[in-house]
């Protein structure tokens, strides 16, 4: 089974204070991650239900718990639900326990969706409970990558205002960090989010693509680029985005971008609209950076727009 740190001093004390028993409702990655972690920090797993077999039967050793054959059934049995279903589908699972009977006052019902606020759990309000939105800013591609890589990450946190020491005990409590989010900008910190993560992805499955284009053989091309990208990430950790900025248009190299913006419209012209988007914004953060003089930063912006340098 997989294993975590072993816990320091602060986080013994918090295991000896009294914690809710929780049901999970949703036994994917999130959902597997969070009840092994809570359950590592003190809190008792009473019960966990998921839509698919499968996937309860593979998260059911992490999180321990009973196995139900309902969210109805799981969510009776617990003072704190945890709603870590697909976004779509946390309003209808809520409204099913709610108008079911499970959800009662003094409950506490939590979703782990970045991007839905706290309406979608509307139905458990009206019952009484008290409701949050609880997410982790990372990206979870299995059960044991979602343990390793939770504890450390920032949680979005979503709440009433009484609820914002007991959700920031939670966040504690699997190794995070919270910052607290107004619900009317839930979608643009999500947004922020995919394109620090999804879209990361697709930058670098873009880079690889040309490189396969130019004929390097895929294995290649991942090589070729990703000792870049891990030194790109390296100098982001240790100088922040703007000082890390490097390349032609930092430097104002413009023949440079025009000889880019060529290559593009006769290779790849799919890709063309794309690069220009980018360029426009490296080159706010070369003028922020102070490498790119206005002059030079004119005639890139020129080049963009589809005049002449």
């Amino acid at each position: 089974m997989f294993s975590v740190p072993e816990k320091t001093r602060d986080e013994c004390m918090r295991t000896e204070m009294k914690k809710e028993n929780i049901a999970i409702l949703g036994l994917g990655k999130l959902g597997t991650a969070v009840g092994f972690l809570l359950k590592q920090a003190g809190y008792k797993i009473q019960a966990v239900s998921s839509r698919s077999e499968s996937s309860l039967q593979r998260g059911l050793p992490y999180t321990g718990g009973t196995a139900c054959g309902s969210f109805t059934e799981a969510a009776a049995l617990a003072d704190c639900i945890f709603i870590t279903s697909s976004d779509d589908n946390i309003h209808p699972v809520c409204r099913d326990i709610a108008e079911n009977g499970a959800v009662k006052q003094g409950k506490k019902i939590v979703h782990m969706s970045g991007a839905a606020g706290l309406d979608v759990l509307a139905p458990a309000k009206e019952c009484g409970a008290d409701v949050a939105a609880i997410h982790p800013i990372q990206s979870f591609a299995d059960i044991e990558g979602a343990i390793r890589n939770m504890p450390g990450s920032t949680f979005g946190i979503t709440c009433d205002g009484h609820l914002r020491q007991w959700c920031g005990n939670i966040v504690a409590d699997l190794g995070g960090t919270p910052v607290y989010i107004p619900e009317d900008v839930k979608p643009l910190y999500h947004a922020a989010a995919c394109i620090a993560s999804n879209y990361l992805v697709c930058l670098m499955n873009t880079a690889q693509s040309l490189y396969e284009q130019i004929g390097l053989e895929p294995s290649e091309s991942f090589d070729a680029f990703w000792p870049l990208v891990k030194g790109t990430i390296r100098n982001i950790e240790d100088k922040g985005t703007i000082q890390s900025l490097t390349g032609p248009i930092a430097r104002g190299d413009v023949k440079t971008v025009e000889s880019h913006i060529n290559s593009f419209r006769a290779k790849s012209p799919r890709l063309l609209e794309f690069y220009k988007t980018m360029a426009e914004l490296t080159i706010e953060i070369g003028i922020k950076k102070g490498t790119l003089d206005p002059a030079a930063a004119g005639k890139i912006k020129k080049l963009l727009q589809g005049g002449n340098s």
